[in-house]
């Protein structure tokens, strides 16, 4: 008996390698997918100014990005000694404005440098409710500041598809060669409540939707409606009931693999997975001979992968590894 539904998800025109460079920005899922694509060796950067889940901010900061603006200093905050700007996560703080400044600065400098030179930017969106704060705006994170300085909206999608169009416009003129992968996220936000979750997912999907077909550089992958109808079921959900768990992650991280990597970059993701395995080993006894072959053996296939991938922490943890064995 088949026990879900599954569906065809048609392979990309534009494939990543090896060979891409990738800016991984939005919700948590793209922390997921970018440390994913991090730990098989690509060329990836992820979620540079932290966690962010509406288009309209993703889009602010990207067009920040784009034209390495300086950071608005009526955006930023002091809580508990340290600074914080409202258009990015906690991730990003100061234990001073100048300090804040700075890493506000090499945040952009880098962003910019991936939208310059990159082959595909993901874009992965978490919910389409915004907070208005009452003098700075919409804001990408509240920042535990009180409530009543802000007002919850529910945005409309020719808003944010207006905002999107724009910025994914202009990075298109300074780098054509840069692709738009659109995913919506399947972590649920129920914290806005269960109706105004799926109410504020369809539209972000209906968002999707509409700039593929407005842009041709955009393609969008199914992440939620997989999660939704091949994932169907409350044990793919952590117990927070809220994240889906590392194997409904991997599941979707297998189907995004077979849309968008070339059966050759499957091979090597294969064998860097195999190593990566190799890597997590525990032996039985670390002072066996056996374990010596064994990691005589790994160095071999690090030197070896290491003419086409950077591997080069890993050999050095191999060889000082090594050297505790034959010289103790």
């Amino acid at each position: 008996m088949n026990w879900f539904t599954s569906f065809e998800i048609p392979p990309a025109s534009a494939p990543i390698s090896h060979q891409s460079k990738i800016l991984s920005m939005g919700s948590c899922f793209a922390k997921v997918v970018g440390s994913k694509l991090e730990s098989c060796k690509f060329d990836v950067l992820t979620n540079p100014f932290g966690t962010i889940f509406h288009p309209t901010s993703l889009s602010q900061i990207l067009n920040h990005a784009q034209f390495e603006d300086s950071i608005d200093e009526s955006g930023i905050l002091e809580r508990e000694g340290l600074f914080f700007h409202y258009s990015a996560h906690s991730d990003l703080v100061g234990k001073s404005k100048a300090d804040l400044n700075q890493k506000w600065n090499s945040k952009i400098k880098e962003t910019h440098e991936y939208l310059s030179s990159g082959t595909h930017l993901i874009l992965t969106f978490g919910t389409a409710w915004i907070y208005e704060h009452q003098d700075f705006g919409s804001v990408a994170n509240c920042h535990k500041q009180p409530q009543k300085i802000f007002e919850k909206k529910l945005s409309s999608m020719q808003k944010m598809l207006l905002d999107l169009e724009i910025t994914l416009g202009n990075i298109s003129r300074s780098n054509p060669n840069l692709k738009f992968i659109l995913t919506v996220s399947p972590v649920r936000h129920i914290k806005d409540g269960i109706p105004e979750n799926q109410l504020s997912k369809s539209i972000l999907c209906v968002l999707c939707h509409e700039l593929e077909k407005k842009l041709e550089s955009v393609s969008y992958f199914p992440a939620y409606e997989i999660m939704m109808d091949e994932l169907r079921d409350y044990r793919f959900y952590k117990e927070d009931r809220i994240h889906p768990t590392a194997e409904a992650e991997n599941y979707i991280w297998k189907r995004f693999s077979e849309t968008y990597f070339l059966k050759e970059t499957q091979i090597k993701i294969s064998e860097i997975q195999k190593i990566q395995r190799e890597l997590a080993h525990r032996p039985l006894n670390p002072e066996s001979d056996s374990h010596l072959k064994f990691l005589q053996n790994l160095r071999s296939k690090l030197e070896q992968m290491g003419t086409e991938f950077d591997f080069s922490k890993e050999l050095e943890d191999t060889n000082q590894a090594l050297e505790r064995l034959i010289n103790p």
